[in-house]
Formats: C-alpha cells, sequence, structure tokens
C-alpha cells in the first residue's frame, strides 16, 4: 500500500510541475527539501525551502510552450515512516523558436526521500543524476529570456 502511494506522490510532482500547478507541487514537498542538481548544473546541494525551489522553476517552465516529465522503473525501500526512491527520469522541453530546434532533452535517473506526514508522504530529497542532455540547449535560456518579457 505505502510502495504505490509514494510512487503517486512522485508521479504527482512532475504531473504538477507539467501543470505548473505549484500549489500541487507545494503540497507534495517538505517545508525543507534538500536539492540535488549539481551533476547537471554544479555548484552543491542545497536545503530549500518549498517556496524558493518552485519559485526558480516559475522563472523557466512557464517559458516553454510544454514540459514534459516522464519517470519510471522505480525502486522503493520503505519503512513505516520514510522512504527513498530510485527512479529514471526524462524530461522534454518544447520551444518554438526561429532555430526550428525546438526540444531540448534531459535523461538521468532520481534519487528521492520522503517523510510520511499523516495520510500522505512528502519529498525531503530530489537529486538529479544526469545521463546525458540532446536537442537545442539554447532553450532555457530562450525560455528564461521569453519570461522576461
Amino acid at each position: 500500500m505505502h510502495r504505490e502511494q509514494i510512487i503517486e506522490t512522485i508521479n504527482w510532482l512532475f504531473i504538477s510541475v507539467d501543470n505548473m500547478d505549484w500549489q500541487k507541487v507545494k503540497s507534495i514537498f517538505s517545508d525543507s527539501v534538500l536539492l540535488d542538481y549539481s551533476s547537471m548544473t554544479g555548484g552543491q546541494p542545497a536545503n530549500l525551502e518549498a517556496d524558493q525551489i518552485i519559485d526558480s522553476w516559475k522563472g523557466i517552465f512557464p517559458g516553454f510552450n510544454k514540459t514534459h516529465h516522464q519517470v519510471g522503473n522505480y525502486i522503493v525501500e520503505v519503512d513505516s515512516l520514510s522512504a527513498k526512491v530510485f527512479c529514471y527520469g526524462t524530461a522534454t522541453h518544447y520551444l518554438e523558436n526561429k532555430s526550428g530546434n525546438n526540444v531540448w532533452t534531459v535523461v538521468g535517473s532520481y534519487d528521492f526521500e520522503l517523510q510520511s506526514v499523516g495520510n500522505d508522504w512528502r519529498v525531503t530529497k530530489m537529486k538529479f543524476n544526469l545521463k546525458y542532455i540532446d536537442g537545442n540547449k539554447e532553450l532555457p535560456i530562450i525560455a528564461q529570456e521569453r519570461l522576461k518579457k
């Protein structure tokens, strides 16, 4: 029972990001999340408030025409109050632009940690492990510039 609920929580995280349903995203995150995208962006892992992560994502994702996050191949370790989850992830970002090269794809895996809170599970750690990036690597910059206009 817990395994299915934990997987559904992670699925809803990515569905909510694609739908830009930031309230739903906030309800999935713990108050503080250890976020680690260092394999893709450099830098160091950081403990961030849910609102800080969401504000960062609001600064890029709405700049794309569409995003599509696909996750799977879940491996779940769970005890009564905490869980660790490994899964594959592919994120496709679509943005029509003058080059005609409209897609940027990021492929890797995730390591999540979740805590049981009442009847729900909350993400306390999210680590992305980059495998490769393909497509138009300029699209994130174009998306951010588009939002500034």
